[in-house]
């Protein structure tokens, strides 16, 4: 097993409530992914892929080309080349190593078209983020397929609670096939019989009640963050560790854009709200003086 001494000790310390990034998603795939060995680079793709996955569901969408993310494995050509593959003789060359849950959720797209199904973009995001955790959890390492795990579980658990609230029909937004899925869509209660399964039940079916969505999404980060230090509390110089700084810089970069995009949404509020003044100012002014 590969360590990564050097490579840790360099890494700049980063906190949930940093306001800024040291480093980027992007900046760190570049420059330290070339420090890893070949069978922990293959593990870190998996990470990756979900990029990979919004350029896929944007390529469905037919959306403008600044919106194809760059810190996935594949290039735009890539995944034109999957589509059109699939499309002409159902197959794709080996020489391009897609995961194999890729091929699968074009497939399934391609079959709608034929069929002319109408197209539910929230039902193909789902299905592809269910296909991508499932394979993702077999990816070969432990701590990954843990956190995607983690992940799966929170979004279904979070998705049956808002079920339960608006009377909707669990079926359609619970994905996935583990334990958890399953239990969510036989169980009646909201959370009494998963304290064994899922240990921070208790926390998120607090979190949960959370009116505020940014408060709410920035609670389940640390509750992610919290998941992370526990896990790599005795792996500090392993693949995990590296991993479990990606994981926290991505939630870091992920948390600066919104504040920079609240931030210009407030501006624009604030700059909108004074051309209205002046323009009822002008108006007085001009009405004074007839």
């Amino acid at each position: 097993m590969s360590k990564y001494y050097c490579l840790i000790a360099g890494l700049p310390s980063i906190s949930p409530d940093d306001a800024k990034l040291t480093s980027s998603v992007a900046d760190f795939k570049a420059e330290l992914e070339p420090l890893l060995s070949g069978h922990d680079r293959r593990i870190m793709r998996w990470f990756y892929y979900k990029f990979d996955n919004r350029n896929i569901l944007s390529a469905i969408k037919k959306t403008s080309d600044d919106r194809f993310d760059g810190r996935g494995n594949l290039s735009k050509e890539a995944i034109h080349d999957l589509f059109f593959w699939l499309k002409e003789d159902n197959t794709v060359p080996k020489i391009h190593a897609f995961p194999a849950y890729m091929p699968t959720f074009v497939r399934s797209y391609l079959s709608r078209l034929e069929e002319e199904q109408a197209i539910d973009f929230q039902v193909l995001e789902d299905q592809l983020a269910a296909l991508y955790h499932e394979e993702a959890m077999n990816c070969g390492n432990g701590f990954l397929a843990a956190w995607f795990e983690l992940n799966l579980n929170m979004g279904n658990l979070l998705s049956a609670f808002s079920c339960r609230k608006y009377g909707l029909d669990k079926e359609l937004f619970v994905i996935g096939s583990n334990e958890v899925a399953e239990q969510l869509r036989k169980s009646g209660s909201r959370d009494t019989q998963f304290g064994d399964t899922f240990e921070y039940m208790s926390e998120l079916s607090q979190i949960v009640d959370e009116q505020e969505p940014m408060v709410r999404e920035k609670r389940l980060d640390l509750l992610r963050w919290k998941w992370l230090d526990e896990q790599t509390f005795f792996k500090t110089f392993d693949i995990e560790s590296v991993l479990s700084y990606l994981l926290r810089l991505e939630m870091i970069e992920r948390w600066v854009a919104l504040d920079k995009a609240l931030g210009e949404q407030t501006f624009r509020q604030l700059v909108a709200a004074m051309k209205q003044e002046s323009a009822a100012t002008l108006e007085a002014f001009k009405e004074n003086n007839k």
